[in-house]
């Protein structure tokens, strides 16, 4: 298998993350849509899955929330519930759905997203972006997605995943240590879950973003946002150049074709078949 792993890392190192300096820092760089691409990521995710007006859906790993706002306002989305172990976050996540009137049609449960305890067959789709590289289990996260959306609905995901050129398992331990992943999957490893589960894959491919965007977050930091950065992290040069090495690490990475973005879009078959 092509799956790299780390032991010792797991929720609390991910939850330390987004309570302090380092999520903030993720922010600072790639605005509230804590993605690779961002708004236009988010756009093509969801017309590559056909979400439309009037559906409800799940998203889980959901940070603040910023997918699910996107999901709302550019999509006509009737409903999103949110899902994420991290009471921090999600406490901000409703602070900016009532900020921008969106807290009738935005909710949130703090819970671990391999066992939300939100209804079987609920959601019309499951979404996700860049954000179930944190779980340990993906094996359980699929089938719990595959549980929450209704026979014949969608499952829609971004992720980071092995690239096509693979990593060497010191590349893996130095970038799983620095990102806090417990794993990553490369593409067909994420396709054999989603069948595992019951669904059919209708799309698993490369979104070839990873390396311009590596470039275009370093620059940011070096050319521009020097001094807000520093500030988050109390100022510390030190660990700012550590930070950059390992950012510097992950585009290294992205341009040898080890890291990628993984794109995956998928139809839960109907119980009988999927049984």
């Amino acid at each position: 298998m092509a799956m790299k792993t780390l032991a010792g890392i797991g929720l609390p190192d991910v939850q330390a993350v987004y309570r302090g300096p380092e999520g903030e820092l993720w922010e600072l760089v790639m605005g509230q849509q804590i993605h690779i691409g961002g708004f236009q990521s988010s756009m093509d995710l969801a017309e590559r899955a056909g979400i439309g007006p009037g559906t409800s859906g799940v998203d889980l790993c959901c940070c603040t929330g910023a997918g699910m706002r996107f999901l709302v306002r550019f999509r006509g989305v009737r409903h999103m519930h949110g899902v994420d172990a991290t009471e921090a976050v999600v406490e901000r996540g409703r602070q900016r759905c009532q900020a921008e009137q969106l807290a009738d049609r935005i909710q949130f449960t703090v819970a671990d997203a391999c066992a939300t305890g939100l209804p079987d067959a609920s959601a019309d789709f499951v979404w996700g972006e860049d954000a179930w590289c944190y779980v340990v289990d993906k094996q359980r996260l699929l089938a719990e997605a595959a549980r929450l959306v209704k026979p014949g609905g969608i499952i829609a995901f971004t992720d980071w995943i092995v690239g096509p050129a693979g990593m060497t398992d010191a590349e893996a331990q130095r970038c799983l240590t620095f990102m806090k992943f417990p794993n990553l999957l490369d593409l067909g490893e994420y396709a054999g879950l989603l069948a595992a589960s019951g669904c059919e894959v209708l799309a698993a491919d490369d979104t070839g973003r990873f390396a311009p965007y590596a470039d275009l977050y370093l620059n940011m930091l070096d050319m521009q946002l020097t001094y807000d950065a520093l500030r988050l992290i109390g100022f510390d040069v030190q660990q700012m150049a550590a930070l950059g090495a390992e950012m510097r690490f992950l585009r290294e990475l992205a341009h040898a074709g080890k890291i990628a973005q993984g794109r995956f879009v998928a139809r839960r078959l109907p119980d009988e078949r999927a049984a």
